[in-house]
C-alpha cells in the first residue's frame, strides 16, 4: 500500500508516519508513505524519522494543483491532515485559514479525484460544532462553527461530503477533540503553558478559564483514524472524543502540579473574541461501528508529556523562538 499523508509535518501528522513506521498497526510492515508539507510555521522536519526507506518527503502546497497532478498517481489513499489550526491566528487574519483549509482541500479532492485516488479520510475537528452547553454533539449535529478556523472546517468538512455523494468518491471524515502529546507546537495550551513554566514565565489563562474542553491523545487519535482509513464506511462522519472534559482552569491546575509550581505562575489575560465555552462529543458511532476506544489516561498521558518537553527543550525551544516572532497572539 502507498499512503499520500498530507501535513505529516505538523503534530497529528507526523505523530501517524512515525506510529505507522514503527509497526503500530498491524499490517502495514510494507507500507510506503509520501509526506507532502509546505513547512509553514509549524512544520518541521525535526518531527519525521530521519532517511526512512520507507519514507519520502515532498516539500509542497495542497493548492498547488500541478504538484498534486504529478504526485498522486501510484497512491492508494490519502490521509489529510494539512491545515492552518489555530484559532488565535484565525481571529488577527482569516485569509490563509480560507485558502488553505478550504481552497486546499477542494483542489485536493479534485485531484485525487481526476487520478483514481481509492480513498481519503479528512482530519477535522469538533470546532465546526459551535459550542454546546449540555450534553454532546453526535455526527448530524447542526455545524455551527463560531471562529474563523471553525468555519474553515466546516466548509472543508462538506466539501468532502459533497465529492462523496456527488462523484462517489470513497470519502470519510473525523472529527476529533483537543489532542495533546509530544511534538505539538508551542502555541496550543498544554506545550505553550508547559514550555513557558519550563523558562521561568507565567502561563496566560484565558478570561475565568472556564471553557471546557475534551482532551484526546494524539496516540489514540491516530489509532482512530487508521481505524476509519481501513475499516470506516466511505461517507461517514466519525466523532473521536477522548472522553476526558475539563475547564481550562483544570487543566491549569494539572500542569502546575506536574511541574511542582503554584498559581503565582499563571497570568489572567482578556478573553479571546467569541470565545466557545464547551466542546463534547459523542464517540457512539467509531465506538460501536469500528472498536475504537481511547487507551491513555489523560493523567498518564500530560505527565508523560510534561515529562516530554522537560526532556526535549531543544526540539521546542528554537519553534518557541519562531512563534514568539509572529505577529498574531498565542494560547
Amino acid at each position: 500500500m502507498r499512503l499520500l499523508v498530507t501535513g505529516g509535518a505538523g503534530f497529528i501528522g507526523s505523530h501517524y508516519v512515525r506510529s505507522l513506521l514503527a509497526g503500530a498497526y498491524p499490517g502495514h510492515d510494507g507500507t510506503r508513505l509520501t509526506v507532502l508539507d509546505s513547512l509553514t510555521y509549524s512544520g518541521t522536519l525535526t518531527s519525521l524519522p530521519p532517511a526512512h526507506p520507507r519514507l519520502t518527503f515532498v516539500r509542497g502546497d495542497i493548492r498547488d494543483r500541478e504538484l498534486l497532478l504529478d504526485l498522486l498517481p501510484g497512491h492508494d489513499a490519502v490521509v489529510h491532515f494539512a491545515a492552518e489550526s489555530h484559532v488565535d491566528r484565525s481571529i488577527a487574519g482569516s485569509t490563509p485559514f480560507v485558502t488553505t483549509n478550504v481552497v486546499g482541500t477542494h483542489t485536493l479532492l479534485e485531484c485525487c479525484r481526476r487520478r483514481g485516488v481509492e480513498r481519503f479520510v479528512h482530519i477535522s475537528t469538533d470546532e465546526v460544532y459551535g459550542s454546546v452547553e449540555d450534553g454532546s454533539w453526535t455526527e448530524a449535529s447542526p455545524l455551527e462553527a463560531n471562529s474563523p478556523y471553525g468555519a474553515s472546517k466546516a466548509a472543508s468538512d462538506l466539501l468532502v461530503r459533497a465529492f462523496h455523494r456527488t462523484y462517489g468518491m470513497w470519502t470519510t471524515v473525523t472529527r476529533c477533540s483537543n489532542n495533546y502529546g509530544p511534538h505539538q507546537f508551542p502555541e496550543k495550551i498544554i506545550p505553550l503553558f508547559v514550555t513557558r513554566l519550563l523558562d521561568g514565565r507565567k502561563a496566560p489563562l484565558y478570561g475565568d478559564g472556564l471553557h471546557v474542553r475534551e482532551w484526546l491523545h494524539v496516540d489514540d487519535h491516530c489509532r482512530a483514524v487508521q481505524l476509519v482509513l481501513e475499516s470506516g464506511r466511505a461517507g461517514r462522519t466519525y466523532n473521536v472524543g477522548g472522553g476526558t472534559e475539563l475547564t481550562n482552569r483544570a487543566l491549569t491546575e494539572r500542569v502546575l502540579a506536574e511541574l511542582g509550581v503554584g498559581w503565582d505562575r499563571v497570568e489572567r489575560v482578556a478573553d479571546r473574541p467569541g470565545h466557545d465555552r464547551r466542546y463534547s462529543l459523542d464517540g457512539t458511532r467509531i465506538r460501536e461501528e469500528l472498536g475504537f476506544a481511547p487507551r491513555v489516561d489523560f493523567a498518564r498521558g500530560l505527565a508523560d508529556t510534561v515529562r516530554w518537553y522537560r526532556d526535549h527543550r531543544d526540539w521546542w525551544e528554537p519553534l518557541a523562538h519562531r512563534a514568539a516572532a509572529l505577529d498574531a497572539p498565542v494560547g
